[in-house]
């Protein structure tokens, strides 16, 4: 490493958000960025520290220790081949990933100050794209031709791996553009589109072919192919069928955040049809980063105000989470951008129903529950406590999770990758699944028959 002991005079620094009150008025990224003199100093954190958790723990296998010297040497191009490497979207995770990287980097188990690795990422891809170092390949051609179902970040990274190995690529997506949960699933103001269409643009440059409003049924796949990547994502959300559920107010998460992304598009929608949080009390079922979203995009429409509630108990305060320590990941207590910009919390809630007058939503029924351990092992046992009380609201968004789908048996040739493989997970492990995809698709059509 360029300077070993940095970690012991330079503190962890990061970009941080912009101010509150100026960007809960527009959908821009509300992450910042340092100059590059601080992120040469931060990359220089990464110790030689032996054995580098953070290539264990990225889903990826990324080396933030190599890139990282690169970086605090200044050779952004060398440590832009070296992210590249393993990654084929680092615009994508060094924006919205959860850094599991950084909660195994070795400072962070030593002091909580891990290297920024999620944001020094960040600044070597677009350090490449300014500097013109991201360049199309046009590699030959060996004359077989494959077929991606789905363009989210698995579809996408699947499709550029085995491009790149020389297949012919279409890509059939069911929606408009091309991005699946990139593009309708995360808002603008954690990850500008523009970020999206500028890949979507030099995978096109590199021979890839995307076909736009296409639903393919998984049980009659596209003809005239040698092989194909299923990557339709998890498309079923999970709901509350408790009774109100017809009331007019009550949106899953994605009916929200997806319209919303499309309205910044540039789409029209009929104001019957509008799915808008302006003056009104807002209830977010569900603790996840989904209704994080929508508490963001809540605000950013103007709601009058925001209530998360979560059936599981709260989580503890970090750093450090007692019944699942390292290496577990943490599961402590995330506060997000949109947690900062208001919002009231609650865990060990339960709902009980929707309540609503001449069919329009007025509020929701709620109880607060203790969860006991089950006698028999297994799942915990949900006990009511107190007396059900109404929240009043005239949106609830219902962010609960996803489905995990059920896919058919397919033939040997067919290979599935993604949320649609594993049901829903994070962005960085659905690109490490599509270059796993791309890879058994190559070997299954490389090898002697």
């Amino acid at each position: 490493m360029g300077n070993p002991k940095a970690f012991l005079t330079i503190h962890r620094k990061e970009a941080g958000y912009r101010p509150i009150h100026d960007r809960i008025h527009d959908f821009g990224e509300v992450e910042q960025t340092l100059n590059s003199n601080d992120r040469r100093l931060q990359a220089s954190r990464c110790m030689d520290c032996g054995v580098p958790f953070c290539h264990w723990a990225c889903p990826l296998g990324n080396k933030p220790p190599e890139w990282n010297d690169a970086l605090y040497k200044g050779d952004w191009e060398l440590a832009y081949k070296l992210l590249c490497s393993t990654n084929d979207f680092p615009e994508f995770t060094g924006r919205i990933c959860p850094a599991l990287c950084e909660k195994a980097c070795v400072l962070n188990l030593m002091d909580h100050e891990p290297t920024t690795i999620r944001e020094n990422e960040a600044s070597i891809i677009e350090y490449a794209f300014r500097e013109g170092l991201v360049k199309a390949e046009h590699p030959e051609r060996n004359g077989r031709k494959v077929a991606v179902i789905g363009s989210g970040p698995a579809g996408l990274a699947a499709a550029n791996r085995l491009n790149r190995r020389g297949y012919a690529v279409t890509v059939f997506e069911k929606d408009e553009s091309a991005g699946g949960l990139l593009r309708f699933g995360i808002p603008n103001f954690k990850l500008n589109k523009a970020i999206v269409d500028r890949r979507i643009r030099l995978m096109e440059d590199e021979g890839i072919e995307f076909r736009y409003g296409q639903y393919i049924n998984p049980e009659q796949l596209p003809e005239g192919f040698d092989t194909y990547v299923v990557a339709t994502g998890t498309p079923v959300a999970r709901d509350l069928n408790v009774p109100g559920r017809e009331l007019k107010g009550v949106y899953l998460a994605l009916e929200m955040l997806a319209q919303q992304n499309r309205v910044l598009a540039g789409a029209e929608i009929k104001k019957d049809q509008l799915v808008n949080a302006k003056g009104k009390d807002v209830l977010v079922i569900g603790g996840g980063d989904t209704g994080s979203d929508c508490i963001g995009t809540a605000h950013r429409q103007g709601c009058r105000s925001v209530t998360q509630i979560e059936i599981m108990p709260k989580p503890p305060v970090g750093p450090d989470d007692p019944k699942n320590p390292w290496p577990g990941y943490p599961r402590v207590l995330k506060t997000t951008s949109s947690h900062e910009e208001g919002c009231s919390r609650r865990w060990n809630i339960n709902t009980l129903e929707f309540v609503g007058k001449d069919g329009r939503l007025t509020g929701a029924r709620v109880q607060e529950i203790t969860w006991k351990p089950n006698p028999d092992g297994g799942r915990p046992i949900m006990e009511p406590i107190g007396k059900p009380e109404l929240i009043k609201c005239e949106m609830v968004l219902l962010a609960m999770g996803f489905l995990r789908p059920q896919q058919p048996e397919f033939a040997p040739n067919v290979f599935v990758a993604g949320d649609a493989a594993s049901g829903a997970s994070l962005v960085v492990r659905a690109i490490a699944s599509g270059r796993k995809a791309a890879e058994a698709a190559d070997k299954y059509l490389t090898e002697d028959k």
